[in-house]
């Protein structure tokens, strides 16, 4: 099957809006892509109208262009998440027995509509908007289009797998603690988390309504942006909603985590990316303490703000307890072992969290954090579903309790072709700011990488510096597994290498060191099968570890126990073990 090419918000706009595109025939080309893809990723979507309802609206924008209207989206097909009322269609917030159906369209759908938008359905959420990973629903898993094998991110899954995979060119999601941010990160996406009462949530089934938004995800930041310009705005029915004005940010200082403070979870590609982002950045990095953060963080889920989410579900609860994911209902449960003091006692302590933020913004313009510190497959999460979610949320659950804007961008490709994303954040009414930075730091790549429409082999990079090389002796266990060459380089200038003795065929055990030097290398990668079992076939004292390359990023590779050095001779002058081989 041939890859699905993103649509543009802007690009269709335009077209339509001049006439050199039909509204009718854009939504033709979507209904093939949904066709097409509904045999690849069923659980996208929870519903969606008919072709024949979707061709009438599209033509009945086409009759508004050509009566002299101005649509600034004109003909755009988008999604909406299905905590989001839109009228046509119930409302399940991923829950059957919850779905009901709305009178009318949510305040946002029906100002994007009246700017000339198609809405194509509602998209697949974790339940009740609880979650960061995509697995919490009845109506199926969606999974990350660049890799079918990890989560996609959530609890707005559907709605950014959607634009990803090139279905619509923009979705509605919410974000409370991360849901418009964390999958927009991982499936390569621009997730724009406005200030809160920024955009109306009058529409939307609450999860915590004090701190709910409603986000958008697309392509690029010019098409968030645009889609804000129409969506954003004071909207008297919503008691939550503000009169927000734009309050300009430079960009010139960013504050980033002091070292000791990140949080990887393990993964050091995900620290290598993240270094690499912040060095692309052309302003001050400023170290910041993140520990208030922190705190103001676990008000979340570890403090008295579950119990909001208590009090939106608090009749099915009682009622229907069945009726809620398992997962989801543990984690609401939750909130009725809070009471007001408890309540009383994190407002205090959020408003001293907050007068701290306060004075961070004078020390720093933004913010660069991490959207997400890893990603987990789908496996991963289903078996421990709560504590590897939770550390989805390192970087994003504090930003709506300390009323922040925040905009997630694209800042590179995890190996198995998951995205890794930054986000920019800044205090409330900087959202155009941010749009801003983001796009002078993080402009969006050429292309996205492939989707994954076959299914994708998961792979891992190997680095060999002995008798594995090219037309070294053991050369034939990387080709009878089929591994394909990727680069010749060297180590970072960390490494030693020493000739082991009385090893055959001769090898060499590498050894970190901090006095060492850069050690020639190869990288191959190998398919997940074939790389267990070449590592099975390690005899000792060698094993298989992790080495850092020239340009900072680390693969796995040959490492060495300590008898390794038993009688062995130190090298490391000659820079490689072809060299030592050419010594005789």
């Amino acid at each position: 099957m041939t890859a699905l090419d993103r649509l543009s918000v802007a690009g269709i706009a335009a077209e339509v809006q001049a006439g050199r595109r039909s509204a009718v025939a854009v939504i033709g080309d979507v209904l093939v892509r949904l066709d097409a893809y509904d045999a690849i990723q069923p659980a996208v979507w929870i519903a969606r109208f008919e072709p024949d309802a979707l061709r009438a609206m599209a033509a009945a924008v086409d009759a508004r262009v050509a009566a002299g209207e101005t649509l600034p989206l004109a003909g755009v097909p988008f999604a909406v998440k299905d905590n989001i009322d839109l009228a046509g269609l119930a409302t399940t917030a991923a829950c059957p027995a919850f779905a009901y159906e709305p009178e009318q369209s949510a305040t946002v759908v029906a100002k994007l509509v009246a700017a000339g938008a198609i809405p194509v359905g509602k998209a697949n959420l974790d339940q009740f908007a609880t979650g960061l990973n995509g697995t919490r629903s009845p109506y199926g898993i969606p999974r990350n289009a660049y890799n079918r094998t990890w989560v996609s991110g959530g609890s707005s899954s559907g709605s950014a797998v959607a634009v990803a995979a090139g279905l619509v060119a923009f979705a509605l999601g919410t974000d409370t603690a991360g849901s418009g941010r964390v999958p927009a990160a991982f499936n390569h996406l621009v997730g724009l988390k406005p200030s809160k009462g920024r955009w109306s949530s009058t529409g939307l089934v609450p999860a915590c309504r004090t701190l709910d938004c409603i986000t958008v995800f697309a392509g690029t930041t010019e098409d968030a942006a645009l889609v804000d310009t129409v969506a954003a705005g004071f909207d008297a029915t919503d008691s939550l909603s503000r009169a927000l004005p734009d309050v300009p940010r430079a960009h010139r200082r960013i504050g980033v985590p002091r070292a000791e403070q990140c949080r990887w979870f393990g993964d050091i590609e995900s620290e290598y990316l993240y270094r690499q982002a912040l060095a692309g950045l052309d302003a001050e990095l400023v170290e910041i303490d993140l520990a208030p953060l922190d705190e103001a963080a676990r008000l979340l889920y570890d403090g008295p703000w579950v119990a909001e989410r208590t009090a939106a579900l608090q009749d099915l609860l009682l009622d229907n307890p069945d009726a809620i994911h398992p997962v989801v209902r543990e984690i609401v449960e939750g909130g009725f072992s809070y009471n007001a003091v408890d309540a009383f006692n994190g407002a205090y302590r959020l408003a001293d969290l907050a007068r701290i933020t306060a004075a961070m913004w004078d020390q720093v313009d933004l913010l660069a954090l991490p959207t997400a510190p890893t990603s987990y497959r789908v496996a991963e999460m289903l078996e421990a579903p709560i504590a590897l979610n939770a550390s989805l949320g390192a970087y994003t659950n504090f930003v709506n309790l300390l009323d922040m804007a925040a905009i997630a961008v694209p800042a590179g490709s995890y190996a198995s072709g998951v995205g890794f994303g930054v986000t920019l954040m800044g205090p409330a009414g900087t959202d155009r700011a941010l749009i801003d930075a983001a796009n002078a730091f993080f402009p969006a790549p050429a292309s996205p990488p492939p989707l994954d429409l076959e299914g994708r082999m998961e792979t891992v990079k190997l680095a060999v510096v002995g008798a594995h090389l090219e037309d070294m002796p053991l050369h034939w266990q990387l080709t009878s597994r089929e591994a394909k060459f990727v680069t010749a380089t060297t180590t970072a200038p960390t490494y030693k290498l020493y000739a082991m003795a009385e090893s055959v065929p001769p090898k060499p055990a590498l050894v970190h060191s901090e006095d060492g030097a850069a050690i020639a290398l190869e990288v191959y990668e190998l398919d997940m099968a074939a790389f267990g079992s070449f590592v099975a076939e390690v005899p000792p004292p060698l094993a298989i570890g992790t080495v850092t390359l020239a340009d900072g990023s680390m693969v796995k590779g040959f490492v060495a126990e300590p008898r390794a050095m038993t009688g062995a001779e130190d090298i490391t002058s000659l820079g490689g073990w072809r060299a030592y081989i050419a010594r005789g």
